[in-house]
């Protein structure tokens, strides 16, 4: 990020509600995976409702450098990928870039681990700090070579020519990246690679894998598949991002008289935390016209503003809400009583410490908020307004613009450009939607 877009603000003005019809942007882990499996498979692969954030435009530019032809994203998000099969990758010139996103960074790892060439993987200041060692560790021991810096994090070396070897690995934490960077590099292993979960994480990786018509084995907690299989062009519409519409799902439950309907919103189950953790709050959340699309179960999502209570979350909704705390912790400082979250300590180590820079962001708006080592207790109180750092981490930037709905003060959030990794148009939108929110810099 240059000086330039680090000085990007959003400024909110108190008041207003959300009404109409939206449709946020494509899911981002969804679009991601499009793009890498559609490489890998033989024929010509269309995707529509493409992401076109940062993030996901970092993953299509990686395949490009690697010789796949793909053409797009239009407007609308159609991208054409004419796949290359699994083995048909070509040495990059360069390093991967792949900007602020974790995603990228791990499911690669696992995919690059099974090529004939060396690739060197980095990212922004942010993705440069996260955790790699989860994956690397596991792949190591399928015969995979990835040297990190000391501390474990990118910039990634993989080392190509390697012969992969299926594993048995019982995940020691709940991570959808995780176990998709590892089955990822089992389409590459001999014999059987599974991976064996201690809490359902998201799933897109293996519904799209059998979208592609590779088997994949699930029973109960463990997911399996044989190496050495092809992948065969398939067409993909991407859902909207239930993560990105978690923002306007908490901001039309707090804004007295709002009255919204967020379409084609992916409701895939291991994703669906932020839904339930609402209900049980007393959100008033309608999922109406359900359908499947390419394997993904989507519907529209109707939001009308209650009174929410305040609530202990339980912990088996953690994995399938952890990307929507930041916009939970809004709906916690806007409810009746007291909120404790426990058993998300993942959440420290996202794009930011995402409970340090929530609760420093809350105390600065003057709410009671006490981060724990693995969660946070919030008691609601006058939220007035002010500045808030977002340390660059889109979500933080989003759930804060949502606070101006029932604040008594504008809110000043610095440091916003990321929020284009996963929501490009979020201003607009939200200003269409009934906010008063303004972008400077």
């Amino acid at each position: 990020m240059g000086h330039a877009s680090a000085a990007l603000q959003f400024i909110v003005q108190p008041g207003g509600h959300l009404q109409g019809r939206v449709r946020v942007p494509g899911d981002k882990s969804i679009s991601h995976r499009s793009i890498m499996l559609g490489s890998l498979a033989d024929g010509t692969t269309h995707v529509s409702g493409f992401l076109q954030g940062e993030d996901c435009l970092c993953t299509l530019k990686a395949f490009r450098s690697m010789g796949v032809d793909i053409e797009g994203p239009s407007a609308s998000g159609e991208v054409t990928i004419h796949g290359v099969g699994l083995h048909g990758l070509q040495a990059p010139s360069t390093d991967l870039d792949m900007g602020n996103s974790g995603t990228s960074m791990r499911l690669m790892s696992g995919l690059m681990s099974g090529q004939a060439f060396d690739v060197r993987m980095t990212g922004d200041a942010s993705l440069s700090k996260r955790p790699m060692k989860r994956v690397t560790v596991p792949l190591a021991s399928m015969g995979a070579v990835i040297e990190a810096t000391s501390a474990g994090t990118p910039p990634l070396l993989v080392r190509g020519g390697k012969a992969l070897q299926g594993i048995d690995y019982a995940m020691p934490m709940a991570s959808a990246q995780v176990k998709s960077s590892l089955l990822l590099a089992g389409l590459y292993a001999a014999g059987e690679t599974s991976v064996t979960e201690p809490a359902p994480t998201r799933d897109h990786t293996e519904r799209m894998l059998r979208g592609f018509g590779y088997e994949v084995v699930t029973e109960g907690n463990r997911i399996r598949l044989q190496g050495g299989g092809r992948l065969t062009a398939t067409t993909i519409d991407v859902p909207s991002d239930i993560s990105s519409a978690a923002f306007f799902m908490v901001g039309a439950s707090i804004a007295e008289g709002s009255d919204l309907i967020i379409e084609h919103v992916g409701i895939n189950p291991t994703r669906t935390g932020v839904i339930d953790i609402l209900r049980l709050m007393g959100a008033n959340l309608e999922v109406l016209n359900e359908r499947e699309v390419g394997g993904e179960p989507v519907a529209d999502i109707r939001v009308r503003s209650s009174a929410l209570q305040g609530i202990q979350i339980p912990e088996h909704l953690v994995p399938l809400a952890i990307d929507e705390f930041p916009a939970l912790f809004i709906a916690a400082a806007f409810a009746q009583g007291q909120t404790v979250l426990t058993g998300a300590e993942e959440l420290r180590v996202k794009e930011s410490d995402r409970i340090q820079v929530m609760a420093d962001g809350l105390i600065a708006c003057g709410v009671d908020a006490q981060p724990t080592p693995d969660g946070i207790v919030i008691n609601p109180g006058n939220f007035s307004g002010g500045t808030i750092e977002s340390h660059g981490d889109h979500r933080i930037a989003m759930s804060f613009a949502m606070a101006a709905l029932r604040a008594t003060q504008p809110i000043t959030i610095n440091d916003c450009a990321n929020v284009n990794t996963s929501f490009p148009g979020f201003v607009e939108l939200a200003a269409t939607a009934g906010m008063n929110i303004r972008t400077v810099g």
